[in-house]
């Protein structure tokens, strides 16, 4: 009987074992730092407006009426693909009313909407790593367009023109195998978020990267003591190691948002 037990022990431990081992190893760089290097699948995409088309032809852009849903999301279950809505920062009470008129008018504030750069935390995790000893390098493919950023790992690097701008000044550093990179010095026109989240050029953003086989796990953290309450720690993002490569996107256009006929707000899948 003690026999058999071993055995089904031994088998189980080595059950065990195989998946482990079949599990992607997270790669190095020739420093040992983890490899960062790549195109990631983050779960984004550039479809920020989705009109929607009346039996009448008329195009309905916002403020639309809802449509049939599915069975499955008639019944509680999230549509394939949909992500939740995310959390809110807490802002101080004399702001409240501001992020709400911000809100309701968003089709008319939103600054990507004017193919303005979108800002950080907004813009989200990267498309494309580009990664060396020295600096790590953002690549973007947004709804307002192409951005980079430049994370220098050498501590005292600036900008030749250090005034305030949409995607800040960021520096990184390594603790252990986590890419921490603090950014600040941001101008005050962008969002932190689609929902009127602004902010004010005391703005400083916290991301963490950490690279676990094929994977990241990107979290960002919010601090503007000026109009915030309380730090805010957007939810955590997974971003996937993809096999194809960014393409040029496509050219920021107006929305021809002079041509609008209902101001009011529109839920944004973003």
């Amino acid at each position: 009987m003690k026999k058999h037990i071993c055995a089904l022990l031994i088998l189980c431990c080595s059950g065990s074992l195989a998946l482990a081992a079949d599990a992607p190893a997270t790669p190095r760089t020739a420093d040992g730092r983890p490899d960062l290097n790549g195109t990631w699948d983050n779960g984004g995409g550039i479809a920020f407006l989705n009109p929607q088309r009346s039996p009448d032809g008329s195009v309905c852009v916002t403020g639309c009426p809802p449509v049939a849903a599915p069975a499955a999301a008639a019944a509680g279950a999230p549509a394939p693909g949909a992500r939740p809505p995310p959390e809110r920062p807490t802002y101080k009470p004399q702001f409240l009313a501001r992020v709400s008129e911000l809100e309701k008018d968003q089709v008319k504030q939103d600054p990507i909407l004017r193919c303005q750069p979108p800002g950080v935390p907004r813009i989200g995790p990267p498309d494309k790593i580009v990664q060396t000893a020295t600096e790590i390098l953002f690549l973007y493919e947004d709804v307002s367009g192409p951005f980079f950023r430049i994370v220098p790992l050498r501590p005292g690097v600036i900008r030749q023109d250090d005034s305030p701008s949409y995607l800040g000044d960021a520096t990184g550093r390594w603790e252990g195998d986590t890419l921490v990179v603090e950014t600040g010095n941001f101008n005050d026109l962008t969002w932190l978020w689609d929902n009127g989240a602004f902010h004010t050029e005391a703005l400083k953003v916290t991301e963490t990267l950490v690279r676990r086989g094929n994977e990241i796990e990107y979290r960002a953290v919010v601090n503007d003591p000026e109009v915030l309450a309380e730090p805010w720690q957007m939810r955590p993002r997974r971003m996937t190691l993809a096999d194809v490569e960014m393409a040029e996107p496509a050219p920021c256009m107006d929305q021809d948002l002079h041509l609008m006929q209902d101001g009011s707000y529109h839920q944004n899948a973003r």
